[in-house]
């Protein structure tokens, strides 16, 4: 399979929160993989009903802008920005 990502990620597994709106409720989930320009997050309760669009807040407050690139049922890539 040819790789197609920008720049290479790390295996690491850290907490974070996928923050959709300030109201709503944040969904917990685990970061996978990361680079400069992306992760791989696992989120235990699924992944339907996220939107394209959202912050990922991870463990220490890091605050990231996400956009989806890809989605399963319980995993979503996403790039940073």
């Amino acid at each position: 399979m040819e790789e197609r990502r920008k720049a290479n990620r790390l295996r690491v597994l850290k907490t974070g929160r996928i923050a959709t709106s300030d109201k709503a409720p944040k969904i917990e989930c685990a970061v996978r993989n990361l680079s400069d320009a992306g992760a791989c997050l696992q989120v235990h309760s699924g992944t339907f009903g996220i939107p394209r669009e959202f912050e990922l807040v991870m463990e220490g407050g890091q605050r990231q802008a996400c956009r989806v690139i890809w989605r399963t049922e319980n995993r979503l890539g996403v790039s940073f920005g």
